[in-house]
């Protein structure tokens, strides 16, 4: 047994293997694979580190996404965070 069920935590968000728990994760690993990787032959692994660390900071600081209306994840993100702690 894991250590998640060791504290009753669910695996998955809305059922064991849902395809949404997922889905945003996998768009990010597929653009990171065509837009960077396949395009790049990289010697030292550390400049393949550094090359994906600067894709991941431009996905979602600067480029701009249809799915958001244009925006970044990061103005969307921040946009609707609570405005302040939230008491019960």
């Amino acid at each position: 047994m894991g250590l998640p069920q060791t504290h009753d935590i669910p695996i998955s968000m809305d059922g064991s293997g849902r395809w949404r728990d997922n889905v945003f994760v996998e768009r990010l690993r597929w653009s990171l694979k065509y837009e960077e990787v396949y395009l790049h032959a990289y010697e030292p692994v550390c400049d393949a580190h550094q090359r994906a660390s600067r894709y991941v900071t431009f996905y979602n600081q600067i480029r701009l996404h249809r799915a958001l209306d244009g925006c970044t994840p990061n103005r969307v993100y921040w946009e609707y965070q609570p405005a302040g702690p939230i008491t019960e």
